[in-house]
C-alpha cells in the first residue's frame, strides 16, 4: 500500500436529488461502511463532492477496492495520495503517482473546490504539467502534454481537506445506494435473465426480496434450488441481506394441465406465479414485483401475452429488460459473476408439460376462462403453505446463509386475487 493513500469516493447522480440529497449520501455513506465491513478503516470523510476512505494500518488495499468497486452509488473511486496543502509537495506527489506507469501523452486535470487555496485551477495544472514533463524529459522518457484524450491524466483535487492526486479513475457500479428506494421481491427463475433483472433494480436502490418456483422432478444434481440459492449469494453483496422464498410448483402446475386447455399452460403457470409472489412481497411490505422478461424472447413474452399475465396481479410488475438484447443482458451476466452460475445444468419448472403449440396473442378474458375450472384461492394457498425460506447476510466480505425453514403459521397470507 502506498504511503498516505486513501480511496477517494465519486458519485454523479446524487448531486441531483435537491433537499433529499442528504438521504442518498446518508445511504452511500452507510453501504460503504458496511461493505468495507472487517477491514481497519480509520475514517471515512466527506470533503467536498466526494467521501475519501481512510484505511488502517494493515488494510487490504485490494480486497477494500474490491469491496467499493460493488457499493451501489458509486460513479467512479480511485487509490490517490493525500498531500499537504503546499504546490512543490503537489507536484512531488504527482510524480510519484505517475512514475511506475507507461505512456506517451498526458495531461494534468484539477478539481478545485476549496475557493481559499491560494493557486488557480489552471496555474495548479500548468505548474504540476510542467513539472511532470521535466522529470519525465530527464528520466529519458518520451511523452508530451496532450491536453485532448491523452493516454495518462493525472487528476488533482483541491478539497477543504487534504489535496489528492491520482491517475487511474476506475468505474464503480453506479446508480444509487443500497435500500433507498423502497422493496420489491423477483421472480428468479435460475436462468441468465432474472438475476440480471434484479441488479438493474438493486441499481436503482430497490431492495429485493427473492421467490423461486421449482420442480420435484429433477434428477439428482438437476434441482434448481441450488442455482437460485448461489444466485442470491452473487447478488447480496450489493444489497447486504435478502430472503429467498422457495415456492414448489409442480403440483400446482398439474392440476393447470388437468383442468386447463394445452395452449394456455405456461401462460397459467406465470399467473400462478405472479399470484403467489405478490403474496410474499405483501409479506415483506414490498410494493411491486420485478422479473426478467424481455418482450418476444419466447412465446410467453409477447406483448399479449405479458399483458393478459399481468392482468392476474394485484399489484405493479417490473420488467426492467423489457427492451434489452439478449447479448447484452449476457455481458451483464458475466460482469456481476452470474453467468457461469446460470449456465449450470437444472430443472427449470416451466417447460414441464410444455404445450406442442403455445399461444402466442392470449387475451385476459381468454385467460380467466381457461381458469374457470381451477380453486384459483385454494391453489394459491397451496403454495403458500409449502414455502421454505433462505435468509442471506453479507458480513465482513462474506456471505452467510441460514438452512431453509418453513414459514411459520402466523406468516401466511393466503389473500390473492383470483
Amino acid at each position: 500500500m502506498k504511503s498516505n493513500s486513501v480511496i477517494v469516493v465519486h458519485y454523479h447522480e446524487l448531486w441531483l436529488k435537491g433537499r433529499n440529497r442528504h438521504f442518498f449520501l446518508g445511504k452511500l455513506l452507510a453501504g460503504l461502511r458496511q461493505g468495507l465491513g472487517g477491514i481497519p478503516v480509520e475514517r471515512i470523510e466527506q470533503p467536498g463532492d466526494r467521501f475519501l476512505i481512510r484505511l488502517g494500518d494493515g488494510a487490504p488495499i485490494e480486497d477494500a477496492i474490491e469491496r467499493v468497486e460493488r457499493v451501489l452509488g458509486v460513479a467512479y473511486y480511485a487509490l490517490a495520495r493525500t498531500v499537504d496543502r503546499d504546490l512543490a509537495a503537489l507536484c512531488g506527489a504527482a510524480w510519484e503517482e505517475i512514475e511506475p506507469l507507461r505512456f506517451t501523452t498526458f495531461a494534468v486535470r484539477v478539481r478545485r473546490s476549496d475557493k481559499t487555496f491560494p493557486h488557480h485551477t489552471m496555474e495548479i495544472e500548468a505548474a504540476v504539467g510542467r513539472y511532470l514533463l521535466d522529470r519525465l524529459q530527464a528520466s529519458g522518457r518520451e511523452a508530451r502534454v496532450r491536453l485532448r484524450d491523452p493516454e495518462l491524466t493525472c487528476h488533482i483535487e483541491v478539497t477543504p481537506g487534504p489535496l489528492l492526486a491520482y491517475a487511474r479513475k476506475i468505474p464503480g457500479t453506479g446508480g444509487l445506494p443500497a435500500n433507498s428506494a423502497g422493496r420489491m421481491a423477483c421472480l428468479l427463475s435460475g436462468g441468465y435473465d432474472s438475476a440480471v433483472a434484479a441488479y438493474q433494480m438493486m441499481k436503482r436502490g430497490a431492495h429485493l426480496s427473492f421467490v423461486h418456483f421449482y420442480g420435484t422432478g429433477a434428477r439428482p444434481g438437476e434441482s434448481s434450488l441450488h442455482v437460485a440459492s448461489e444466485l442470491v449469494r452473487k447478488l447480496v453483496p450489493y444489497q447486504f441481506r435478502a430472503k429467498l422464498y422457495r415456492v414448489p410448483l409442480e403440483e400446482i402446475q398439474r392440476e393447470i394441465v388437468r383442468y386447463a386447455p394445452e395452449k394456455f399452460r405456461v401462460l397459467l403457470y406465470r399467473r400462478m406465479m405472479l399470484r403467489i409472489a405478490q403474496v410474499l412481497a405483501r409479506r415483506d411490505r414490498a410494493l411491486a414485483l420485478v422479473t426478467g422478461d424481455s418482450l418476444g424472447q419466447v412465446a410467453s413474452q409477447t406483448l399479449r401475452n405479458l399483458v393478459a399475465v399481468d392482468a392476474a396481479a394485484g399489484m405493479p410488475v417490473f420488467r426492467p429488460l423489457i427492451g434489452t438484447d439478449k447479448m447484452d443482458i449476457l455481458a451483464t451476466a458475466r460482469k456481476i459473476g452470474t453467468y457461469d452460475t446460470s449456465s449450470e445444468p437444472f430443472h427449470d419448472c416451466c417447460p414441464v408439460f410444455l404445450p406442442r403449440t403455445p399461444a402466442l396473442s392470449a387475451s385476459q378474458e381468454e385467460l380467466a376462462e381457461a381458469e374457470n375450472h381451477l380453486d384459483i384461492p385454494a391453489l394459491v394457498a397451496q403454495g403458500i403453505d409449502n414455502v421454505t425460506i433462505e435468509k442471506f447476510n453479507y458480513e465482513g466480505g462474506r456471505v452467510q446463509s441460514t438452512e431453509p425453514t418453513a414459514m411459520v403459521p402466523a406468516d401466511k397470507r393466503h389473500t390473492a386475487t383470483a
